[in-house]
């Protein structure tokens, strides 16, 4: 038995949990999130308790069991507590600052890089060196973060560019300098 997978999902109060058939919709706080699982697994709705059954042993539906949860429970936990994300802007000069709806970042090319929030996705920047990316969607959230992250990588030998906060950089040596 999958260890995620039989492990009940607790709705908590102000979210709201439906099913039509195969798609499972959770709704809380204003948002609204939907899932089409998988036609072979099952989602059963008691009271304030979901849980995922599959209708065998078979590797594919063990590998569904522990997902098709999984994914319901980050719903479940989007609409009520909402998922972040934080970067840091390492690097002389390099700064974001929010325009309305749109983040613009000076990351040492010739030119601005401006940045669209997309839908569901709030961007906050609270320092020119600090961003917040704030959402219900965790795949939308990890997403959005992952593409300013690749506006400007780390770089290995200074440590220059967009870092997740709890990421640690490994920094190479540089070249030693004349033989001896």
């Amino acid at each position: 038995m999958s260890r995620i997978g039989r492990m009940p999902i607790t709705i908590p109060a102000g979210v709201d949990v439906k099913q039509d058939g195969q798609t499972v919709t959770v709704t809380g706080k204003g948002v609204t999130l939907t899932q089409v699982v998988h036609a072979d697994m099952k989602v059963k709705i008691d009271g304030a308790i979901i849980t995922v059954e599959r209708p065998s042993d078979a590797k594919q539906h063990k590998a569904l069991h522990g997902l098709t949860r999984s994914l319901i429970n980050n719903m479940v936990v989007g609409v009520s507590e909402g998922f972040t994300k934080s970067l840091d802007i390492n690097g002389v000069g390099y700064k974001a600052a929010k325009n309305g709806s749109k983040v613009v970042f000076n990351l040492g090319y010739s030119h601005p890089v401006e940045m669209e929030e997309p839908a569901g996705i709030t961007i906050d920047v609270p320092a020119q060196n600090k961003i917040i990316v704030k959402g219900a969607d965790k795949q939308l959230v990890g997403e959005t973060a992952a593409k300013i992250r690749s506006l400007r990588l780390p770089d290995a030998y200074k440590g220059k560019g967009i870092k997740y906060t709890t990421e640690t950089l490994r920094i190479k040596e540089g070249k030693t300098g004349a033989k001896k």
